[in-house]
């Protein structure tokens, strides 16, 4: 395996913004993990009514649908089935999804690999909710990014609005609390502040701020 940033943390804390610009600046390659999990999200929802309880589908029928699923990624764009689906995987309906999905043992063992395989080739950046604790537990450098819960509510609001997404800022507050719910209590690699991941609260820090702290931690002899 190659050499392995792993950044992980709560929705609205900065992790993708920052581990592309930590990506460029290293010349590393960047893993989005959020964006395979939305992936296989995006696929069930255009095969399943919208209406369905994905909680409640039994593995052997998400199994039989992954044995011929198609994912590919490369450096930020996600394929399904050749498509570029990197856009409409950002639909807040997908967003619900994918939240339900990735608490199933079944979806997390079938990304698994696929995450590990990327960075078996690339010296890589990657960021997402599990990468230091259970997909780089022996990863080169750890971080945890973290922010209030007000500044994560807004800075995913503004998000949306640049993406074009139709959503009032309670509806993304009630989105962000029951992640952060959901992502907290699972039984499946629930998020975890990693023992030996570097804690930053980037509440009150501007992105270049956060990028500098990491790049002067990278530059750190281990």
């Amino acid at each position: 395996m190659k050499k392995v940033i792993a950044i992980d943390g709560p929705s609205g804390a900065g992790k993708s913004t920052i581990a592309k610009a930590v990506a460029k600046e290293l010349n590393f390659y960047y893993l989005d993990s959020g964006s395979l999990y939305r992936t296989v999200a995006l696929y069930f929802l255009k095969k399943l009514s919208p209406k369905v309880d994905f909680t409640l589908i039994p593995d052997e029928q998400l199994r039989k649908e992954l044995i011929n699923l198609d994912i590919r990624y490369e450096d930020g764009i996600v394929f399904l089935f050749s498509e570029d689906v990197s856009l409409l995987i950002r639909d807040p309906e997908v967003g619900i999804v994918t939240s339900q999905l990735s608490a199933k043992k079944i979806i997390r063992e079938f990304l698994l690999p696929i995450q590990r395989e990327f960075a078996k080739k690339y010296n890589t950046v990657a960021e997402g909710r599990d990468m230091t604790t259970v997909v780089f537990p022996d990863a080169w450098k750890k971080f945890y990014l973290d922010a209030s819960f007000q500044v994560r509510a807004k800075r995913r609001y503004e998000q949306l609005l640049n993406l074009g997404k139709k959503m009032t800022f309670d509806e993304v507050l009630n989105e962000i609390t029951e992640r952060d719910e959901r992502d907290a209590t699972r039984e499946e690699a629930p998020i975890i502040l990693a023992n030996d991941a570097f804690y930053i609260d980037t509440s009150e820090l501007s992105v270049e701020d956060v990028i500098s702290i990491i790049l002067k931690k990278v530059a750190e002899s281990d």
